[in-house]
């Protein structure tokens, strides 16, 4: 199959909306390869931080996510050869992502790993700027969103049942400043890309999600 005709399915969305879950179930159920692209810009803040690497070293950093060896393995997700799914879910590095995920330099380093995760049967490639920028011609394009006080409760209990320690005021703070940081940046703003679906998760179960993003593929 030309690559151009592998279906892509991309689900956008800000910190916390649930994407992440229901891009693995969708994944699961299609038997569809997953992008986590949220996870590579983690993976690079984790790298940077073991390395010491100077977080205002736009060409560093670039360098870091130039030269990530990653994979995705049913949930668990691989540093090399190591297992880091609970490490890149500390605070420390998702506030680090967040902020080198607006350097334009680390974006476009990691631009070509997003791309080759494109193959058969499909892939679901969840993150902010899948449909707007890494796969504007995806077949199917969906927004995931919550209020922000729905993200702050699924953050917290998210980490206390991974062990991490958590504070809701200080979540909903960070949510909020994280928001900012990515509907603000200059390069690929948090946005809902052109023909995408917007589906507001605050009140609904991961179950419901699902199937409404399999509802709107089905029928794309």
């Amino acid at each position: 199959m030309p690559h151009s005709n592998i279906p892509v399915i991309t689900i956008d969305g800000p910190t916390a909306s649930g994407k992440g879950t229901v891009a693995h179930r969708v994944a699961d159920h299609l038997g569809f390869h997953l992008l986590d692209s949220g996870a590579l810009y983690r993976l690079t803040a984790l790298s940077a931080l073991r390395r010491g690497t100077d977080m205002k070293d736009e060409h560093a950093l670039a360098k870091v996510a130039e030269h990530l060896t990653v994979r995705f393995n049913g949930g668990h997700i691989y540093l090399g050869t190591e297992e880091v799914g609970n490490a890149i879910r500390a605070e420390e590095v998702g506030n680090t992502a967040s902020k080198i995920a607006a350097l334009p330099a680390v974006r476009q380093a990691l631009f070509g790993l997003q791309l080759g995760f494109r193959e058969t049967p499909g892939l679901v490639a969840d993150g902010r700027d899948m449909g707007t920028v890494i796969f504007p011609g995806a077949k199917c394009k969906v927004f995931l969103t919550a209020s922000v006080e729905a993200r702050a409760q699924r953050r917290y209990k998210q980490l206390i049942d991974k062990g991490f320690s958590a504070n809701m005021d200080d979540l909903l703070e960070d949510l909020q400043s994280r928001d900012a940081r990515d509907t603000q940046r200059a390069v690929a703003p948090l946005v809902p890309a052109e023909g995408a679906h917007i589906l507001d998760t605050s009140e609904m179960t991961v179950d419901e999600a699902v199937a409404k993003v399999l509802g709107w593929y089905a029928h794309s």
